[in-house]
């Protein structure tokens, strides 16, 4: 049987001392440093951009010339310069959304360091709950297991651990493990019955943040703005700015790791009982511009639109999407996307298309021949499911209880 290397990502809560803390953040530190000093090498320099070879001699040239440079490891460095050059690439091509590069703020970018080779880990199960890992400049350290990797458990599925990456946010650094699992080339096709969603079956969630967290935040976001309009221009934020953030960036990450684990726990249900999705091909980018306009022609409710944006960032239904695509292929199975335009507008038993049917949550066919009613959901996802051309239907979102277009979606 043919095999293939899949390549995965896992995220695991690293165990670490204050010492060690403080260690990583001075690598990220550095390794945001060394980035800005790439970009200004880079752009402030006459004619073309660097050559790869002239970025990595003065990378070399600064980490003897300048002591605080030692604290990045020599391949972490190495590797910002291939991000950097990536982002380059990027944005030089016309098909790709990547914007011009530019310099990385203090408080603003993500701390991150990379661990390009995956040989010098040494990736150990300790027991039950942790294994342990080999940082480099850091040491040993214990991190929580919570799934076998590749190439590590004995009897576990084969393949390697090819790298890592380790990002802090508001919870602490955690090392994202780079996978590399052997499978078959050909899965075994799936023989679960399909997807159908049309008949009213609907996946739900609740909000990510209970009542007495959402107004702890609300009252830490009144408190930062309050904060910040006593901070004189171009002045450092103050210490108890930095701790307002600090909790309300936690905040913030509880609802997302909440969000993550519903759509992780609900597209693996998905996918291990049905063979095929059909989901619609929404056009979120658009769906989440700015309604603010320009000084000549400003926007029209631009206070609304923007908690509409909010509501559907929150849900994260291309995550969603993109989750349940490689969870389903894993499994034999197909994730289908068919075109959004007139699914919610449209009539799925005459065909008769007209906006006005479509009042929030509820569709009332306009036709006198008709006059079908019912949710409006329902009645997109038939239309998506006759426009795949399988017994499957499915919405954006799942099964969203409320409409992508109209209403902030509460369920899924």
């Amino acid at each position: 049987m043919e095999v293939a290397r899949q390549a995965r990502a896992h995220v695991a809560r690293l165990d670490l001392s204050a010492a060690q803390v403080a260690v990583l953040d001075g690598q990220a530190h550095t390794a945001r440093a060394l980035w800005n000093l790439l970009h200004e090498y880079c752009t402030f320099r006459q004619g073309r951009l660097a050559s790869v070879k002239d970025c990595d001699a003065a990378i070399r040239r600064a980490r003897r010339e300048i002591d605080w440079m030692g604290r990045l490891p020599a391949e972490a460095a190495q590797a910002v310069l291939r991000t950097y050059r990536q982002a380059w690439a990027n944005f030089f091509d016309p098909g790709h959304p990547a914007k011009r590069p530019g310099f990385k703020s203090r408080s603003r970018s993500r701390m991150a360091v990379d661990v390009p080779q995956g040989r010098d880990l040494n990736i150990a199960r300790l027991n039950r709950r942790w294994g342990a890992v080999n940082l480099p400049k850091v040491g040993r350290v214990r991190f929580r297991w919570t799934r076998d990797l590749p190439g590590v458990t004995r009897g576990g599925p084969a393949g390697r651990i090819t790298g890592a990456r380790l990002v802090k946010d508001a919870f602490g650094w955690q090392i994202v493990f780079r996978t590399e699992a052997v499978v078959a080339a050909a899965p075994i096709a799936h023989r679960g019955r399909h997807l159908a969603l049309s008949d009213g079956t609907t996946r739900e969630h609740g909000d990510w943040l209970t009542s007495r967290e959402k107004e702890r935040l609300r009252r830490l976001e009144k408190k930062s703005a309050r904060q910040r309009r006593t901070r004189s221009p171009g002045r450092p934020a103050s210490k108890r700015l930095a701790r307002t953030y600090d909790r309300i960036a936690r905040l913030r990450a509880t609802a997302k790791r909440r969000a993550l684990n519903w759509q992780h726990q609900t597209t693996t249900e998905l996918a291990r009982t049905y063979g095929v999705v059909v989901v619609e091909d929404l056009p979120i980018m658009n769906m989440v511009r700015s309604a603010t306009g320009t000084v000549e022609r400003p926007g029209q409710n631009v206070r609304q639109k923007a908690g509409l944006n909010r509501a559907i960032t929150g849900q994260a239904w291309g995550r969603t999407v993109i989750l349940l695509g490689y969870k389903a292929r894993d499994r034999g199975g197909l994730v289908v996307k068919v075109p959004a335009p007139g699914t919610s507008q449209t009539c799925h038993r005459c065909g008769h298309r007209d906006p006005a049917a479509r009042v929030r949550i509820r569709y009332a066919c306009v036709n006198s021949a008709c006059g079908w009613a019912g949710h409006a959901d329902t009645n997109a996802a038939i239309n998506i499911r006759n426009a795949a051309g399988t017994a499957v239907s499915g919405r954006g979102d799942l099964g969203a209880a409320r409409s992508a277009k109209r209403q902030p979606p509460h369920a899924a």
